[in-house]
């Protein structure tokens, strides 16, 4: 039986102006084991779990960690996204699968991520000169709005804010 915890924190933002609305939390028990390539069964029930404390539900999710962009094409992007019959955007930190030509450096300069022949997301330069995150769909959008929706949503920083938001209250002592 596994041992110990999984976190996930949803913070919720009201768009365009990207202003908190509302944060939930949830802390569970594990219950898989960890296997590579099967992340999501080990932390998606906490992301579940802390999205069924939220008094409005998301529009749009933007998930930290991959869509299709994944060896089984569906991490925890796509995951999460068809468990809650929601549209969803894996936006990674680091690549999983696939390789790409190099990425310009500006702001919105992408190129395809191909795994076994098939563009599976974009790595996409969200600050000049920063390292591109891995932008892959994840259930009920497109990949080129869902390149839109990151770039939309990352004002100046890496990564999308609400994502940052979220990635910090994770972080942060309980």
């Amino acid at each position: 039986m596994p041992t110990g915890k999984a976190r996930a924190v949803v913070v919720i933002d009201s768009y365009p102006d990207l202003t908190p609305v509302e944060t939930e939390t949830a802390e569970i028990s594990l219950t898989f084991p960890y296997v590579p390539g099967l992340l999501s069964f080990r932390e998606m029930p906490a992301v579940v779990a802390a999205l069924q404390k939220v008094a409005t539900p998301p529009d749009l999710l933007i998930v930290d960690g991959q869509g299709i962009a994944h060896p089984r094409y569906l991490g925890i992007a796509s995951h999460v996204g068809l468990v809650l019959d929601r549209p969803t955007i894996g936006c990674a930190k680091s690549i999983l699968v696939g390789r790409h030509e190099p990425v310009g450096e500006q702001f919105g300069d992408w190129q395809p991520l191909l795994y076994k022949g098939e563009v599976v997301g974009a790595a996409l330069r969200t600050r000049p000169r920063a390292k591109p995150v891995y932008v892959s769909i994840g259930n009920r959008i497109s990949l080129e709005s869902a390149i839109e929706w990151v770039l939309a949503c990352c004002r100046g920083y890496r990564l999308p804010v609400p994502q940052r938001q979220a990635d910090r209250l994770a972080s942060s002592k309980p």
